[in-house]
């Protein structure tokens, strides 16, 4: 090996028969204004089940990326035609991604299971952000508002339309 790779000892593969399954739950604390339906999360909390974290540091890494992802997805994230069929959103300039002041602290604790079905216990960690994320985000837009017809993404001007229609009923 180089000598740049000198904490790399070796590799493996593994396939196993069967699969070790991660799950996670996810709840969001969000503020919304009335007059603008600007949406601020205030507070982000989520238990994870990745087994034994074989690299922590790693781990929480792929957590909070997976949150940030869902969380863009669920309030920014938009491809965009103008009238013609031109893509507007075609590049990373033009793209809403989160960004720092987008997100809040998220409080992350491990349930600490160790799969069953692998010698090292270890469960796959990309994926319970960006699947529950969006989910907690949008429950917790629609708790806010009192409505459920809020559609991802969640940007301002559909959130006061739907804060507007409510107030007509």
């Amino acid at each position: 090996l180089p000598a740049a790779l000198h904490g790399c000892a070796g590799s493996a593969d593994f396939s196993g028969d069967h699969v070790s399954v991660p799950n996670g739950a996810y709840a969001c604390e969000l503020e919304v204004d009335p007059a603008t339906g600007a949406v601020e999360i205030l507070a982000f909390t989520g238990v994870d089940d990745a087994g034994i974290r074989l690299d922590p540091a790693i781990v929480g890494g792929q957590l909070h990326g997976g949150i940030a992802q869902g969380v863009g997805a669920a309030l920014l994230e938009r491809i965009h035609y103008d009238e013609s069929g031109q893509l507007l959103t075609g590049s990373w300039m033009d793209y809403a991604l989160p960004r720092a002041a987008d997100l809040t602290d998220f409080a992350l604790h491990d349930s600490g299971i160790p799969a069953s079905h692998n010698p090292l216990g270890a469960k796959g960690v990309g994926e319970p952000g960006t699947i529950g994320a969006p989910a907690a985000v949008m429950n917790a837009v629609a708790d806010a508002i009192g409505a459920q017809d809020v559609m991802m993404p969640a940007t301002p001007e559909k959130v006061w339309r739907a804060i507007e229609k409510g107030a007509g009923r």
